[in-house]
């Protein structure tokens, strides 16, 4: 049984197949996909999260987005990662982002957008045909959020973590930080 109790296993995958997953066409659709892809794997964000995303959640000027983790009952404000920044200044100034509601916009079969913003179902649909064109067979927006935990614990302390992701407890973020060789390495 995976994580969530649901027998899910992360797709494996690392940096160089990320940035080829943010790395989209230049086309609205592209457009978008780069910034969901960008908000996935450099923010850990939840697919429900993602789905809530209100154009009035970013600030372009601060480069700062602030939303709700309803999992957790939080708001919290992220600084943007320099790609979803890129991504995101390529949405608005496309002229493919909507004035309001809703950031990310759904898409037909053939690629053109929606007025209707894009659901959790959609999401994960979309994210499963993105893996796929890179190579990872059942990518996940979960997995994204797996990718992103497991490369920040390598890098900041396990409460930082635990804040940036939104839980409320320290189990969740613990899984993701590596057991060392020497248990007290460093502190000796």
């Amino acid at each position: 049984v995976g994580e969530h109790g649901y027998g899910a296993l992360q797709v494996p995958y690392g940096e160089k197949q990320a940035k080829k997953l943010k790395s989209q066409p230049d086309t609205p659709q592209g457009r978008r996909d780069a910034l969901l892809m960008c908000l996935l794997l450099d923010h850990g964000l939840r697919v429900g999260e993602v789905a809530r995303l209100q154009v009035s959640d970013f600030d372009l000027k601060a480069g700062e987005m602030r939303f709700l983790r309803p999992k957790v009952d939080k708001v919290q404000t992220h600084k943007l990662s320099a790609d979803t920044l890129r991504a995101l200044h390529a949405w608005f100034e496309g002229g493919d982002a909507p004035g309001t509601g809703s950031l990310l916009r759904g898409s037909r079969k053939g690629g053109a957008l929606t007025e209707a913003g894009m659901s959790e179902r959609s999401i994960t649909d979309r994210v499963r045909v993105l893996g796929e064109g890179v190579g990872l067979e059942g990518l996940s927006a979960h997995d994204c959020r797996h990718y992103w935990a497991t490369y920040w614990a390598r890098k900041v302390d396990v409460l930082r973590l635990q804040e940036a992701g939104g839980w409320n407890s320290l189990a969740m973020p613990r899984r993701y930080v590596e057991e060392s060789e020497i248990a007290n390495d460093g502190m000796a």
